[in-house]
């Protein structure tokens, strides 16, 4: 009910400031113009399981589309007191609870043996034969966490971590995450390495990493 009243909101807010834009929302698919160059789209509640059992990794993302790039990124997590956000061009930046406000800088880390790997629910990403391909990564890598959802990527971008492995995602699950992340200095891409937020799975980084956790999974 919460995740479909918050979509309901977004969507009558966007109706008065925006209403030429198409919206697509995980909760009531696309309303608009399949070819409208402006799309909004929408993730009332990121984290839905989290959100049920009292876990405060959840918010909402919103992230804005123009001819199919985006453009505008925003992810709010009110549990955790925090939202980053960014415009392609102008930088990412965050503010709230936790750490400093201001602009977001991804990390320096160059080598895989002393990234942080942060990664979905691990029995997933079992279902989903990459159980191989993420145990080669993390015995390469300085440590492993499963936060999942948005909060890794947003560590990325942070600079707390330098990877977030997303699997089972779709485009509300990562609009904002792409360009925040590119806006803070890293990367985002799928499992080709390409820039794209279609492909079901989301990969972040701080970009100096990038190349060799893709070639852990690519091996298996």
């Amino acid at each position: 009910e919460a995740d479909r009243a918050a979509e309901v909101r977004i969507r009558e807010l966007l109706a008065t400031s925006r209403p030429d834009d198409a919206v697509l929302g995980e909760e009531q698919g696309l309303v608009g113009a399949d070819t409208n160059p402006r799309r909004w789209i929408v993730d009332p509640i990121d984290g839905t399981k989290n959100f049920v059992r009292g876990l405060p990794i959840w918010g909402t993302l919103i992230g804005l589309q123009i001819d199919g790039v985006v453009e505008v990124g925003v992810v709010s997590a009110p549990a955790l007191g925090r939202r980053w956000y960014a415009g392609r061009g102008l930088g990412a930046r965050a503010e709230g609870r936790y750490a400093p406000d201001g602009p977001l800088q991804v990390s320096g880390v160059r080598d895989l043996a002393d990234a942080c790997l942060l990664h979905s629910d691990y029995k997933l990403l079992l279902d989903l034969g990459f159980g191989p391909g993420i145990e080669s990564a993390a015995k390469a890598a300085w440590r492993t966490r499963g936060y999942g959802d948005f909060w890794m990527h947003m560590l990325v971008a942070e600079g707390a971590a330098e990877i977030a492995f997303d699997v089972d995602v779709r485009p509300w699950d990562l609009a904002p995450l792409a360009i925040i992340v590119e806006e803070a200095g890293g990367r985002f891409s799928d499992l080709a390495g390409r820039p794209s937020i279609d492909g079901g799975v989301g990969i972040a980084s701080n970009g100096r990493v990038h190349g060799a956790f893709l070639g852990h999974i690519a091996q298996h």
